[in-house]
This record gives C-alpha cells, structure tokens and sequence, in this order.
C-alpha cells in the first residue's frame, strides 16, 4: 500500500521543512528545475522542492512500480479491475488508438487494439475524403462526458487552424434549452450530426438524439443522410438503417480517455481535416513513449504526478487549479476536471481496502488573464493555499498579435503568466496586513512554442498519464466510474415519479413524492 511505502517516513520528514520560496528563488534555480520533452518544457523552480525531496520522490515511484504499471497499461494488461470484487475487468488501451508511429508496443493485447483502431481510422479517413464533395455548414456532436469534454477542448485549441468555414456546437445537457439554443443557430439542410455513446444507451445522448431527429422531420429532411454514429459494435446505435456512418470505439477506452478515438476522431476530422487529427495522434504518441520512458525528470507526465504527490500527501494541499494563458486552451480545465476527479476520485484500493490516506484532488480552473481578476484573490491570500498548475504558449495562433506601448499582446500575456508564478511564490513583506503576502504558494509552468495539433496532442496525453501515474502510486483504480452510477439509477426512479405525477399514479417512495412536490408552486 502507497501508506506503508519504505520512503513515506523520509517525505513526511522532508515536509517538515519544505523549501521556502521567498529565500529560494533565484535564476539559477529555475534554469536548473525545468526538463523538456514532445515539445513542452515542464519548469518546476516555484514548487516547495529541492533536489532531494525530487529524488525521494523518485523512490516512491520505482517503490510503487509505476513506470511498470505504465508499461502494463500500454501493453494491455488488466489494469481496471478491483481484486476480489465485482468490477469491470478490462485492458486499458487508450493508447493503442494513436500507437501508429514509431517504436510501437507488442503484445497479443496491444496488437489487436492497435489493428482494430487502424482500421477505424483509415475508414474515417475515406469518409472524409467522401465528405469533401459537400458543403456543411454546421456540425452538432451529440454525447456526454468523455464524449464531449475531449473532443469539445481540442477543437476549442486547434480551431485556429481550421480551414473551412464550418460552426462545431457540442451538445451534451439534457436542459431542453441547449438543444433549443443550438437549433436556432443552425441550418439543417446543411448539418451533420455526430452522436457519440459507447454503451449506445445513454440517456441524454439518446434523448438529445431523438430532439434533433425531430427537428429534421419537422422540417421534412430525411435524417438517415445527415447523422453519423460512434458507438461499440453490436450497441443499439450500431443500426446502419438509422446513421449514414458508423465509426467504432471499443470497451477497454474509458470514455474521458477516449479523446484520441473515434470518439474525437470524427469530429476533428470533418472540422479541422484529417491531416489535423493524423498530427494530434502523432503528438500523443510522443508522449505515450516519454510516460513509459524513465524515471527521471524527463519524464513530464511521472514529474507532474509526483509534484501533485508532495502537494496532496505531504503538504496537504486538497486542489488544485489549472490555468492556461492561452485562449485556445479554454476547454482544457473542464476535461482534465474529469479526468482528474473521474479517475482518482476514490476511496477504497485495488484489493478493496477503505484509504488512510488522501487520494485525488479538487481540480478547477479558467483561462488567464481573465481569472486573475476572478478567483486569483483567494490564490494569493486566501486561508487554503492551491497549487497551481500554468500552461503557457510563446507564440499566438493566428498570427496576428499587435503590439503597443513597447510590447505585443501575447508579451503582455506571458508577463501576467510569470508574474503570477513569482508572486505567489515569493509573496510581499508589509506592515500593512492587508497588503502582507506570504508566499510559498507552490505552482509548476507547461510551456511550448505554439498550439499545433502535435503539442495539443501530447498535451492531452500528458494529463491522461499524469493521472495514471498518480493512480498506479496510491494504489487506486483509475479507470472505472462507479461514483457516478447511483445518481444514475435514482435519477430513473425519479423519472417513474413524474409519469406517476401526471398519470395520477400512487408514489412507491415518499421521498421521491416530496421531492417532486418541490416544484408544484411554480408549474
């Protein structure tokens, strides 16, 4: 258990006395604390660290086989299970979905997947080519979670990119008014619809589904030309009848990992081209190989886990938020949200056993500048201190930055981006209270050149094993969901109560009669 690892006495130790910042910093440190790899540069000199905390920290991950376990995921090993218990059982492959470039894995496991996602991806690529002879105005991806988040971040930091003029809207809330807003915005004659469910039977996927088939009836358009599935074979979508394609993902891809899928594949192809969505595998790729690398700081996804480590365990620092200076980025803090808090938002072991220690963290965050005038307050003063996780980016997108008063934009931009990182480090000295900061509020800097599909690509996968490493460390499974499964199951009792309602039906649970209750004023 990660609770009785050899090394756990010497951080709690090294945590008694963490590094201060305020007298630490200095150019030598910060040019000696940073490591890059698939293009970002991982720069850490502003965490509570000193190279012998790092190396401790290394101990703790060969203690905890991580870099094995990381192996073992890649190579299909069953990973997402709880021993002895009922639980789902199965390989953990997202990886096999962009495992197309050099020094590929082998295994029976890695193999099949790598094959069978192959083969999606050069149907897609056809069908992409086929796509070229019409002109589409809109496209509406239809799905829920991992099957919105992801793909949603990515079109949202590749969208400068994209050539044709065509409008992507997401559509995930079963809130009628999403689905209203959307079908106001859009052309139907000219749309494509995405929707996206593994299962081929979640509800608002389903529900969303049928909104929008309405509409095309309404309209009296044929539907069967204008939607596309993604879903698992053999799946109630899998119905060539009712879609004009379908694209297949397969069950050991968790949904919030499933990104690099056809899950994202589709959309990002048909958006952004094919070639956009090639390059985005290509830089996932590159990070698959450096998560199962080494143990050193090379390692960018292994280094981000175990700083998170010292932070959680050590320092016990319970959040921690992600703030990208780089407007492309704004949808990554939602996704990493779930993947973080989906994934490792745990209680009990792999073998079954309740925690004695903390596990996961509470992950939120926005884009800078403008939360520096949100919730920076409580960053710099406030009575918890936050780690912070900042991406930054040198270059702008389109290539049009202006510059004014002796500095462009993006210059002003990564001015507050450092600014930050030194003030919440460093802190101020005041008499005046009001004006006193303290410091040592411990934050680390993802930095790359420019937001292209490679490094958008890596940086998707650099949060999906920095999650995973922290998984393999406290001895967690990261890769079922049961946590969301009983709002599930009441939400359809809660269902059966609103027919009951209106059918003048007796209630089989008074709660749920209250519950329900709570609306009658206002219908």
């Amino acid at each position: 258990m990660f609770s009785t690892s050899k090394v756990l006495k010497d951080l709690q130790k090294l945590s008694s006395t963490p590094v201060d910042l305020p007298s630490a910093m200095s150019k030598e440190r910060i040019e000696k604390m940073q490591s890059l790899n698939a293009g970002w540069k991982l720069s850490y000199a502003t965490e509570r660290v000193d190279e012998e905390v790092i190396q401790t920290l290394f101990q703790l991950a060969h203690d905890r086989n991580a870099l094995d376990l990381m192996q073992q995921m890649q190579l299909g090993k069953c990973l997402n299970q709880i021993e002895g218990f009922t639980s789902e059982k199965k390989s953990v492959l997202h990886t096999a979905t962009r495992d197309f470039f050099k020094d590929q894995l082998s295994s029976k496991e890695a193999d099949s997947a790598r094959r069978g996602a192959y083969e999606e991806v050069e149907k897609l690529e056809r069908f992409v080519q086929l796509m070229e002879e019409r002109e589409w105005s809109d496209i509406i991806q239809i799905g829920i979670g991992g099957s919105s988040l992801g793909p949603k971040a990515i079109y949202q930091s590749l969208r400068a990119h994209q050539k044709k003029p065509v409008r992507v809207h997401f559509l995930s809330n079963i809130d009628p008014d999403s689905a209203s807003k959307i079908l106001q915005e859009v052309h139907l004659e000219t749309t494509l619809v995405i929707s996206v469910s593994k299962s081929g039977t979640t509800l608002e996927t389903c529900q969303n589904e049928e909104r929008i088939r309405n509409a095309f009836a309404s309209e009296r358009i044929d539907p069967q030309g204008h939607f596309l599935a993604v879903t698992a074979k053999g799946s109630p979508m899998d119905n060539p009848a009712h879609y004009l394609a379908i694209f297949y993902i397969w069950d050991f891809i968790g949904g919030r990992f499933s990104a690099t899928s056809m899950v994202g594949g589709v959309v990002l192809s048909l958006a952004l081209g094919f070639d956009m969505y090639w390059k985005l595998l290509e830089g996932a790729q590159a990070m698959d190989r450096v998560a199962r690398s080494s143990v050193n700081p090379k390692n960018l996804p292994l280094m981000g886990a175990l700083l998170g480590i010292w932070n959680r365990n050590f320092l016990h620092h319970a959040s921690l938020a992600l703030i990208p200076y780089a407007e492309g980025l704004a949808g990554f803090p939602a996704h990493v949200q779930q993947l973080d808090m989906e994934s490792n938002g745990k209680q009990i072991d792999r073998q079954g056993n309740f925690l004695d220690f903390p596990a996961g963290e509470i992950l939120f965050g926005d884009v800078g500048t403008d939360c520096q005038h949100s919730f920076f307050q409580f960053l710099h003063q406030g009575c918890d201190i936050v780690p912070i996780a900042f991406i930054g980016v040198v270059k702008d997108q389109y290539g049009k930055d202006l510059e004014l008063e002796g500095t462009s934009f993006q210059e002003k931009l990564l001015a507050n981006l450092f600014a930050q990182m030194i003030a919440l480090a460093q802190g101020q000295k005041s008499e005046n209270p009001n004006q006193l900061f303290l410091g040592n509020r411990p934050s680390h800097l993802l930095l790359t050149e420019v937001l292209d599909p490679y490094r958008v690509g890596a940086l998707l996968a650099y949060f999906e094993h920095k999650i995973a490493f922290q998984g393999f460390i406290w001895g967690v499974n990261s890769f079922d969901q049961e946590g969301v499964q009983l709002g599930k199951k009441l939400s359809n009792q809660m269902m059966d109560g609103f027919r009951c309602k209106k059918s003048m039906q007796s209630f089989s649970s008074p709660i749920i009669e209250a519950c329900l209750d709570l609306t009658e004023d206002f219908l």
